[in-house]
């Protein structure tokens, strides 16, 4: 591995800032915000909090080695060098959509405000993080935890890499067409969209469709409820969300492991509005109309999150 010379710190915009792009100033935020009967300090919390914790990254990455700061938006065309640590300083989603743009650089996660986030991603804290980032430079054993991504490819070689789950169906709430095959069975589907998680998306949407085939189980007074199957590091689990019985579509495949040998097909049949998006972010998406062809399974490539020793 190339020696460290440079730190990307990875930041996203803030719920204020997002309303000062809507509103054009933090005055009329705060109108807006105030007059629905919102709390308009906690979004100043926030971004103070977020604030300070990029601004000591910097002071104690400065003493290592030189940083730049990126906004999370500017990551799908950013290009990483392979001298590069990225030090991502915000939530646990903002580690889950960044891991998919780093091709394997060593992630060092910072927990902006533990008060607010669960940091169940995010090992290190502003003042912690320099000796992780100092012992990647100077060429160290760090304790790393490598995570599997997801991957999905079009026939003309675009892809789409998830950290959590990717999301095949339509963009709006209108049912998604499509042919699914899998181990050699193919069915014409109209649902709700297929979710394709990862071992460590399993825990989020995913499970909630498990919890509603649970609770269904229950209203109907089966003994047995579904259960979420565990999933290997080098599986995946397709789940369709609601799909529809009709003389055109069927419903029996519904569920399965993708493996690297056992991937799983999906041909768009949607004129228009069809989407492949990764990790909850839709405004990254791969366009998924009529005569697409994605093939979903494990990717080869994973994310090396760096742990505390």
């Amino acid at each position: 591995m190339p020696k460290i010379e440079y730190a990307i710190i990875v930041r996203a915009k803030t719920r204020l800032e997002q309303l000062k792009a809507r509103y054009n100033t933090a005055a009329q935020a705060r109108f807006v915000v105030e007059r629905a009967g919102g709390n308009f300090s906690d979004y100043e919390a926030e971004q103070a909090a977020l604030d300070l914790a990029v601004s000591q990254v910097q002071r104690e990455l400065a003493q290592v080695v030189k940083s730049k700061v990126v906004d999370r938006e500017f990551l799908p065309s950013f290009i990483f060098a392979d001298d590069q640590v990225v030090v991502v300083v915000g939530q646990d989603g903002l580690v889950a959509n960044a891991a998919k743009y780093v091709r394997g650089r060593p992630l060092v996660a910072v927990n902006p405000d533990p008060s607010r986030y669960d940091g169940v991603l995010l090992p290190f804290r502003p003042d912690t993080c320099r000796a992780a980032v100092q012992a990647l430079v100077r060429g160290a054993d760090v304790p790393i935890r490598t995570q599997p991504l997801a991957q999905a490819t079009l026939q003309d070689g675009q892809r789409l890499l998830a950290f959590n789950d990717l999301f095949i169906g339509a963009a709006s709430h209108v049912s998604a067409r499509y042919r699914l095959t899998f181990e050699e069975a193919t069915e014409e589907h109209s649902s709700s969209g297929i979710i394709v998680a990862t071992p460590a998306g399993s825990t989020g949407w995913l499970s909630s469709i498990f919890n509603m085939a649970a609770g269904l189980e229950d209203f109907l007074g089966h003994d047995q409820a579904a259960e979420q199957p565990p999933l290997r590091p080098d599986e995946l689990l397709f789940v369709v969300r609601e799909p529809f019985r009709s003389q055109r579509t069927q419903c029996g495949l519904v569920a399965g492991r993708l493996r690297a040998r056992q991937p799983l097909h999906v041909e768009s049949l949607m004129p228009s509005g069809g989407v492949i998006f990764s990790d909850g972010v839709e405004a990254d998406f791969l366009r998924f109309n009529a005569g697409s062809v994605a093939t979903i399974g494990p990717s080869q490539e994973v994310t090396r999150l760096v742990q505390r020793g």
